[in-house]
């Protein structure tokens, strides 16, 4: 049986795309055509329907031209691997958009009852979208569920105002930045549980360098900024106020002694600071 063959403008109305495009696809090497006339004029054919479909179908997912060129040398288990990879991609993409959506609704709600400023509510969908665009990287670490909560605690925590400027100061933060500042906060707990289990005094050298180490930690998120600072104070109490097993991050524990060593090692540590400071 003859191969039927399309001519451009043909197997452009036949697959819905412009004839512009199937030019452009031949141009860049990513769908020849089958045959040519005589003529030199390109003629498509239903084999070559299936290989548009594919790169279709592959830019509808986010692939770039250079990776679908890439997907369609390979054999079909590699490109299924790839489809896995990018499936996966675009479900975290629609968890970010749940989130923006809820975000938008919750607006949505509020604004009809006519609850208090609207600037706020608008400032909390602003920083919403924002924390999704560029944290993206959050989902390879926390659940939906866990981001939920933590976004929960910070409602309750920052002012609208104080909110807003800690999704400024976090829109470079990134997932290098994520884990460098977890090694030293996991440290300081590591470190307090050791001291805690030994019986060690707050007071001590061992206690003030860890009140010193946290300090420093605290100082380095908040930059000195007062209402920052009283925002991450309220954060851990309305954290510590949760049961356990509704804890986000429950690693972060501390035990009725962790916490009693911990006020104690900070009290001392910024008497003694302070006086050092009034001194010079």
């Amino acid at each position: 049986m003859d191969r039927k063959y399309y001519t451009t403008s043909q197997f452009a109305q036949k697959a819905t795309v412009t004839a512009r495009t199937l030019r452009f696809y031949d141009k860049v090497g990513l769908l020849s055509p089958s045959a040519y006339t005589e003529a030199g004029h390109r003629l498509y054919s239903d084999e070559d329907l299936w290989s548009l479909q594919q790169i279709l179908a592959l830019k509808f997912l986010g692939f770039s031209l250079e990776e679908i060129k890439v997907c369609l040398q390979k054999n079909p288990e590699r490109l299924q691997e790839a489809l896995v990879m990018q499936k996966e991609m675009i479900r975290e993409k629609r968890n970010q958009l749940d989130t923006v959506l809820r975000a938008i609704e919750r607006a949505e709600v509020l604004l009809k009852r006519n609850e208090g400023d609207w600037k706020p509510i608008i400032l909390n969908v602003i920083q919403v979208m924002h924390m999704e665009q560029n944290n993206a990287w959050v989902n390879k670490y926390l659940t939906e569920e866990q981001q939920q909560k933590l976004a929960e605690i910070s409602q309750k925590s920052y002012s609208p105002e104080t909110a807003q400027k800690l999704a400024v100061w976090g829109e470079n933060w990134t997932e290098e930045d994520q884990q460098r500042a977890s090694q030293q906060w996991d440290a300081v707990f590591a470190e307090l549980k050791r001291l805690v289990a030994e019986r060690k005094d707050p007071t001590s050298v061992e206690g003030q360098a860890l009140a010193k180490q946290h300090s420093e930690l605290i100082k380095q998120m908040t930059r000195g900024d007062a209402d920052v600072e009283a925002g991450v104070k309220q954060w851990w109490k309305n954290y510590e106020e949760l049961p356990l097993e509704e804890k986000p991050l429950p690693m972060y524990h501390f035990s009725k002694e962790g916490k009693a060593f911990l006020q104690k090692a900070l009290a001392h540590y910024k008497l003694n600071n302070g006086m050092q400071c009034s001194q010079n």
